[in-house]
């Protein structure tokens, strides 16, 4: 019996069966990996960070009804786990200021219309608008429908940063009333300004929601020889400031007793908006609208149930998640779901996307591409085999056999040592089986080498027969396979 050593080497048999070509798998595998990688990392940066259990709102001086629609949204952002800090100002300007600062750990503010004009607003964003805020002008003395009929006196307009101050400013000045004048403008606001106008300090007082309380205009109204001004010329102030909206109050509205006021007033009155900066995560965007819709939903003296919050915003331009909201409402998960799991509920989604869309039809392909990459390794034999062959069938081929045979026998020392999983055996002992009807061919070629042309019709034929046994590539067809056929069946 002969053993291995004894062999020549290209009749060893150093091939080897596998259960899993581990190589084959990661190439085919790892362009999958790398898609998959790129798709999570891009879902990862473009979808948003938990929202943050902290935000700052900049409101106005405690006691306006400012400070206290913060107060109350305070309780209800609480209710979701989410600390609201409110941080008294002297009004809306400040709030716009803190905001356009990047230094100033200030998320939010409430901010009347017409206090902005000269900041720089860019990067700041509406939530919508939240109530009406009118500025009230209580003077004393004869009736007056005007502001210009105060030219010469004495004016409280509220502190430097407040809307008041911000508001009358720019109402006087289209009535020809400018700092420096003779009228004099002081900078008295909220219960220093009604007390002021009580004492005959000033002539007449300018408040509106970031100075005013309720109770300061309770009181004014109800003091003797102190009058609430009729703006006669309401509507031509709404059309030329278009932040402003015509109010009327019916008569008794303040104390139906008393008949306060006795006749029907006419204010005008910016709209009030809650002001974010850009980065303002989604989620809060629409907790907070929920908490203003709580807080500001129901009727009062100066708008009817339902009208606030609203869409409709002057200065600053709406969010695109506020406007979504305005016309959708909650998302899916946050109407069914509480706020931080469906916070996670929704990152988790958008993880997912890229999962679905790009992994799961990428996985389809692995095994398409593992089975290639093995079966290529056999199948790039058969080109050689056909390219000595077609050699052994010149004329001069039986000169040139020992050359044709060193190169078979290379062939097939190649392919003995080939690692090959063990489902792809049979393709593999189909191949070995081909590589012996070529050498069987070269063989008879140099014995009879007086029958080329029978030889070169059968040899043509070779390739085919070999295609048909094993399923090699359609490059190595030749079309007179009949003869081969029945030579194969005879080798056999």
């Amino acid at each position: 019996m002969t053993t291995d050593s004894n062999q020549p080497a290209h009749r060893r048999l150093r091939a080897r069966f596998v259960a899993i070509s581990w190589r084959d798998l990661a190439v085919s595998f790892g362009p999958v990996v790398l898609i998959a990688i790129a798709a999570i990392w891009l879902a990862v940066w473009l979808v948003q960070p938990a929202p943050p259990r902290t935000v700052t709102l900049s409101a106005g001086p405690e006691g306006s009804s400012f400070w206290t629609a913060a107060q109350r949204y305070k309780t209800i952002l609480a209710r979701d786990g989410i600390t609201l800090n409110v941080l008294t100002s002297e009004g809306s300007r400040q709030n716009v200021e803190r905001l356009a600062d990047d230094k100033q750990n200030v998320d939010l503010g409430l901010v009347q219309g017409g206090v902005s004009q000269g900041l720089d607003t860019e990067g700041l964003v509406s939530l919508g608008s939240m109530f009406y805020a009118p500025i009230s002008v209580f003077y004393r003395g004869d009736r007056v429908t005007k502001l210009s009929d105060f030219a010469g006196k004495r004016i409280a307009i509220g502190r430097e940063g407040s809307g008041a101050r911000a508001l009358s400013l720019t109402l006087l000045k289209a009535n020809g009333i400018e700092p420096g004048g003779p009228t004099k403008l002081t900078a008295y606001d909220g219960q220093e300004a009604a007390q002021a106008l009580i004492d005959g300090r000033v002539d007449a007082a300018m408040l509106t929601g970031d100075t005013a309380t309720g109770p300061t205009m309770g009181k004014l109204i109800r003091t003797p020889g102190v009058r609430l001004m009729d703006f006669a010329q309401a509507d031509a102030y709404t059309r030329r400031f278009t932040y402003l909206n015509q109010l009327t109050l019916p008569r008794g509205v303040f104390d139906l007793g008393r008949n306060l006021p006795a006749q029907p007033v006419h204010v005008i009155s910016p709209t009030v908006e809650l002001v974010a900066r850009e980065s303002l995560h989604p989620a809060l965007s629409d907790l907070l609208i929920e908490a203003a819709r709580e807080v500001h939903g129901k009727a009062n003296l100066l708008q009817r149930a339902g009208e606030f919050p609203s869409a409709q915003v002057h200065e600053f331009p709406i969010s695109d998640d506020a406007a979504r909201y305005y016309k959708s409402g909650k998302g899916f998960l946050y109407r069914h779901l509480p706020f931080w799991i469906a916070s996670l509920a929704d990152r988790i989604v958008v993880l997912l996307v890229p999962i679905i869309v790009v992994l799961i039809p990428a996985f389809r392909l692995v095994p398409s591409l593992y089975s290639w990459r093995v079966k290529s390794r056999l199948y790039r034999w058969y080109g050689a085999l056909i390219a000595l062959e077609r050699e052994a069938l010149a004329d001069d081929a039986h000169t040139e056999y020992a050359s044709l045979r060193h190169r078979l026998d290379a062939v097939e020392a190649a392919v003995n040592r080939l690692k090959i999983p063990l489902a792809y055996a049979d393709q593999f002992y189909v191949l070995r089986e081909h590589i012996g009807f070529v050498r069987a061919r070269l063989d008879a070629m140099n014995a009879e080498p007086g029958r080329e042309s029978a030889s070169e019709a059968s040899g043509a034929a070779g390739g085919d027969a070999v295609q048909r046994a094993g399923g090699v590539p359609p490059q190595a067809e030749d079309p007179t396979s009949d003869t081969a056929t029945q030579k194969t069946s005879k080798e056999t």
